[in-house]
């Protein structure tokens, strides 16, 4: 997330290297963060399970994602440098990967980097969407665990990111910043199913800023089972999340998310951000719906400091669906936060987040070929997709620890 700063532990030297140009200066950083703490959560539903009960567990993440990575560089003359980022995730509260099987998970990706012509880099990384939109996401201050807009069905946080990617940065030019990425497809015959594209862009001037950008995913298969089981909404092993929210839309052809976030910083003790999207989810002939799926979004977060080492942050948001698919009353989750955050130094910190959300309404539930009308339920942010609440109502609290190195 932006918010964070690595605090960096950096090895550099300038060398004389038998394979690379004579006095090239490169530089290999280590950085990380751990985060972990304690959570409570109302009415919860595990996958495969029925009912719902109140819940304490231990979590990961809950602030920030804990991870540990490498990241580094080589100047290779006239302002170009060639760059690469390993990012690895996992949980502090049992030391698994965050992603079974992918042991960069959360970025892998090699480039150069110029500052007249810009970043081009390939890999594994988020889109250009993500990237230019966060500075004024929810999650800026608001958790992504708790903060993020219902399950985040718009992919404002960062849990979102593509595999098989190219992506171009532009230089800044008078507040403005342009980017676009596509992944491959990697499907035999095909360079349309299961490729991502995204274009954003952005404007900052002053304590002003505003992005707005465009995500299309052509899911690769049309097999989808329930809670994300051989989901169809994925790139290639890529996949934006799937929640209560939109199960019932995993047979979707397509998918795509349109977003404008902006942000403003009143004084150096407050700030404002809001944002919208709109996510559609188009079917196709082997689809278990036929009418295309709109959610839209809109939502606002305040942040205050009152002191240098509190941070304080208040959000809301509205998602809605359209009426489609024979639902007459189309689902709604309204969704209130809180968050509070004390520096112990500029490394470590106490974290407290609340939240709440409310669904109304009706949406699709998914089953291997189908799909059926149901009572829409909460679920909070994107740290709830797998525990979805067995109501309509679902509260979140959590407090923690995080430090970074």
């Amino acid at each position: 997330m932006k918010r964070i700063k690595h605090v960096k532990i950096t090895l550099t030297s300038t060398a004389v290297l038998a394979a690379a140009p004579a006095f090239a200066q490169s530089s290999v950083t280590l950085y990380g963060i751990v985060d972990a703490g304690i959570g409570y959560l109302s009415s919860s539903t595990p996958k495969g399970a029925t009912g719902g009960k109140s819940s304490i567990t231990m979590n990961s993440g809950m602030w920030s994602g804990s991870r540990f990575g490498l990241k580094g560089s080589e100047d290779l003359g006239d302002g170009t440098r060639a760059i690469f980022v390993l990012e690895e995730g996992f949980s502090s509260a049992t030391g698994a990967q965050s992603v079974s099987g992918l042991a960069f998970n959360r970025q892998a990706f090699v480039g150069v980097e110029n500052k007249s012509y810009g970043t081009f880099t390939g890999g594994r990384q988020y889109t250009s969407y993500y990237q230019l939109l966060s500075p004024y996401s929810p999650t800026k201050w608001l958790t992504g665990a708790y903060g993020a807009h219902p399950g985040d069905i718009d992919s404002l946080d960062t849990s979102y990111r593509v595999s098989n990617e190219l992506k171009y940065t532009s230089p800044v030019f008078n507040g403005l910043t342009l980017g676009g990425s596509y992944a491959l497809s990697g499907t035999p015959g095909s360079l349309y199913s299961g490729s991502t594209w995204s274009v954003a862009a952005q404007y900052t001037n002053g304590p002003i800023g505003i992005a707005t950008g465009f995500m299309r995913v052509n899911n690769a298969t049309t097999n989808g089972g329930p809670w994300g089981s051989n989901s169809t909404l994925s790139n290639n092993g890529s996949q934006p999340a799937v929640s209560a929210i939109n199960t019932g839309y995993q047979t979707a052809r397509a998918q795509q998310r349109f977003a404008v976030t902006a942000g403003y910083n009143i004084n150096p003790q407050w700030d404002i951000t809001a944002s919208y999207s709109n996510v559609q989810y188009v079917p196709g002939t082997g689809s278990a719906f036929r009418d295309t799926a709109i959610f839209n979004t809109g939502g606002a977060v305040v942040h205050w400091r009152p002191l240098t080492a509190l941070d304080l942050a208040a959000g809301y948001s509205y998602t809605r669906a359209t009426k489609a698919n024979r639902i007459s009353s189309p689902a709604s989750y309204s969704q209130f936060n809180l968050v509070q955050y004390y520096s112990l130094s500029k490394r470590t910190g106490l974290y407290a987040a609340e939240a709440y959300q409310r669904a109304g309404g009706q949406t699709l539930l998914a089953s291997a070929t189908s799909t059926s009308i149901v009572n829409a339920t909460a679920s909070i942010g994107d740290g709830q997709n797998s525990t979805p609440s067995s109501s309509r109502s679902q509260v979140g609290i959590g407090v923690g620890m995080i430090t970074r190195f």
